[in-house]
Parts: C-alpha cells; structure tokens; sequence
C-alpha cells in the first residue's frame, strides 16, 4: 500500500467513481433550486460530500466538471462559475482534512467560510460578466436596492452575492455534514489516503 498526499492526482478507483455521483448530485440540487426559484442554488452538495470524503482534488474536479456540464445543457451562466465551485471544492476537501468535520460547532464554521469565500470569488465574475448582479432573483432585488440608495457597484454585487451564497453554503455543508457523519465506516474507508490509487 502506499499513501498519497492530500493534494495527490493519484486518485482510487473509489474517488473517481465518486467524481460523477457528486455531479449528479449537484446538477440536481441546482435543477430543483432553479424550477422553484429557491433563494439558494443548492449546487454544492456533490462537490462538499466529496471533498469531505475524497479531499479538495476530487471535491475541485466535481464541482468544475459540474458547472461545464449545467452550463452546457441547461444554463450557460453556470459556466463562468467553474470557478467558484472548483474553490469550494479545495476549500471544503483541505479543511475537511484538518479536522473542520469533526464536530457541528467546526462544521458550522466551515460553512460560514465557504459561503464568504463563495461570495468573493464570484463577485469580480458578476462583476465582468452580468453588471455585477448574480441572476438569483432575491439577490439581485437586494443589488438593485442598494444602486437605487447610490451604493457602489461593487458592495452592491457582493451584497448580492453573500446574500445567497452564506446561506446556501451554511445549509449545504451542514447537510453534508451530517450525511458524512451518518456514513458508515467502512464506506469512509474506502477513501482513506491509505487505499490503493490509480494514476488520473
């Protein structure tokens, strides 16, 4: 047996598999989200159970493949956000790493970090991109709110942002959270750093 790093593209053959069930997951949170007009986008759960499992290369590889495929099939938007989600990704696998799962209180502020660094990074994307606004209709009604008192643009598309991505990313990585901690061992086993790998 041998052990890989954390940041290792040695992946095992359990991780890879992993890889498409977590973007399954994600392009269905994100489908549900869009039909009801949540204000969430409930896109991440795939890409945080994988990283908390997997680590940050697999959590990043599901969450950018996601976005290439939403934005291909459904919503082009999603693209410009690969991004996003390849950072939550490594965010989520590396702290999930350090001991951020262990319990609910480390969980929660897991959460809280992933919604603020969500937020930041997407800001100069919606920025570029789409005038600043994020295209979830109550963020954007708080963006167009903030422009009507003259606030700059930029506060005003990170308002637009954190006041979707904080919630989402705390309610996601909290479910998340619990479903790892309701797995059973030997199915956590199965990603250990001590398991077999294959070269991606």
């Amino acid at each position: 047996m041998k052990t890989k790093s954390m940041w290792s593209f040695r992946l095992s053959t359990a991780a890879l598999v992993l890889i498409p069930i977590a973007i399954g997951i994600n392009y269905i949170g994100k489908t549900i989200a869009a039909g009801l007009k949540l204000p969430l986008w409930l896109d991440s759960l795939g890409t945080i159970l994988s990283s908390m499992l997997a680590g940050p290369i697999v959590g990043g590889l599901s969450g950018i493949i996601n976005n290439i495929i939403y934005g291909i099939t459904l919503d082009p938007v999603s693209t410009v956000y690969a991004i996003t989600s390849g950072v939550i990704g490594i965010v989520v696998g590396a702290l999930a790493y350090k001991g951020w799962v262990n319990n609910f209180a480390k969980a929660l502020l897991l959460g809280l970090v992933v919604g603020a660094i969500a937020a930041t990074v997407s800001t100069p994307l919606n920025m570029i991109f789409w005038e600043g606004q994020t295209g979830n209709v109550w963020g954007d009604a708080l963006y167009a709110y903030i422009l009507s008192q003259n606030g700059p643009i930029w506060l005003a598309s990170f308002l637009d942002s954190i006041v979707v991505d904080l919630p989402d990313k705390l309610i996601s990585v909290l479910l998340c959270f619990f479903i790892f901690k309701g797995l059973p061992k030997n199915v956590k086993r199965l990603y250990q750093n001590n398991q077999r790998f294959e070269e991606l």
